[in-house]
C-alpha cells in the first residue's frame, strides 16, 4: 500500500528583473581592482598620514576617507563626473575640455596631478584597445582626468549616470581601503567593516554630490593637500602619492 506525502505546493519564482535594470557588466569592468590602469599604486596622502600618526588603526582610517569622501570626491569628482557624462552624451567636447581642466586644476599637488593624468591617459589608452576610438585623442597629453575617460565609457556602453556615479564613488573607496590594509596595517575583516560602513552612507553622499550647481563645485581638503605635499619628499614610501 503506498503512502502520501504532504508536499507543499511549489511556489511560483518571481519573474527575472528587466535586464536595462541591472547593474551594467561595463560598470563592473572599470570599476573592477583588475583595471590595468595602475590606480593600486596611490594613496592620495594617506600614507603621509600614516607617517605622522593621523592615521593609525582603524577607527582612525574611517574618519580619514569619511572625510575625504564627503568633503572631497562628493563635492568634487562626482558633480563633475556627471557633467562630463552629460557633455560625452551630448556632443559637446568644449564641455568635456572645460570639465576635464577644471578637475584636473582642483587638484593642489604635483602628485595629485600626476596621479590624474596618469590614470586618466591609462585608461584612454585601455579604451582605444577595447573599440573605443574617441579615447584615442586623449592618449596624447591633452589634459585629460580618470573622471573623463570614466564618463567616456559609461556614455558610450550605456551606463546609467546614478549607476556610474556610485560604481566611481565605490572604486575610489575600495582602492583606498585596500592602501590602507597596507599602510596602517589593517587585517582583511577590519577592511570589510570599513568597507560595509562607508558604503553604507555612499549612495546619498553621491546623490547629494551629483544634485550640487556648478557654483557649489569644489573640495575642501587641508589635511589632504598638505599630507600629499609632504609626501613628495618622504623618505621611504610604498606608494606614488
Amino acid at each position: 500500500m503506498g503512502t502520501t506525502m504532504n508536499i507543499p505546493p511549489t511556489e511560483v519564482p518571481a519573474p527575472c528583473p528587466d535586464p536595462d535594470a541591472l547593474p551594467h557588466p561595463g560598470l563592473w569592468q572599470l570599476i573592477s581592482p583588475g583595471l590595468p590602469i595602475g590606480a593600486f599604486a596611490y594613496s592620495q596622502g594617506l600614507e603621509t598620514a600614516v607617517e605622522v600618526g593621523w592615521v593609525r588603526d582603524a577607527q582612525t582610517t574611517q574618519v580619514w576617507l569619511q572625510g575625504v569622501l564627503a568633503h572631497g570626491l562628493a563635492r568634487l569628482d562626482i558633480p563633475v563626473l556627471v557633467r562630463l557624462r552629460d557633455a560625452w552624451e551630448r556632443g559637446d567636447t568644449r564641455a568635456v575640455e572645460d570639465w576635464s581642466g577644471f578637475l584636473l586644476a582642483s587638484r593642489e599637488s604635483c602628485e595629485l596631478r600626476t596621479e590624474e593624468r596618469h590614470l586618466g591617459t591609462a585608461l584612454a589608452r585601455l579604451l582605444v584597445g577595447l573599440d573605443l576610438a574617441e579615447a584615442e585623442v586623449w592618449a596624447d597629453g591633452r589634459p585629460v582626468t580618470l573622471a573623463t575617460m570614466f564618463a567616456l565609457a559609461a556614455s558610450r556602453w550605456n551606463i546609467p549616470t546614478p549607476s556610474a556615479a556610485l560604481g566611481y564613488a565605490w572604486s575610489w573607496m575600495e582602492n583606498q581601503t585596500m592602501a590602507a590594509l597596507k599602510l596602517v596595517p589593517l587585517g582583511q575583516t577590519d577592511g570589510q567593516r570599513m568597507l560595509r560602513r562607508i558604503g553604507s552612507e555612499l549612495a546619498e553622499l553621491v546623490s547629494q554630490g551629483a544634485a550640487l550647481p556648478d557654483e557649489a563645485i569644489g573640495a575642501s581638503l587641508p589635511g589632504l593637500q598638505y599630507a600629499s605635499m609632504c609626501h613628495e619628499t618622504q623618505r621611504t614610501r610604498l606608494f606614488r602619492s
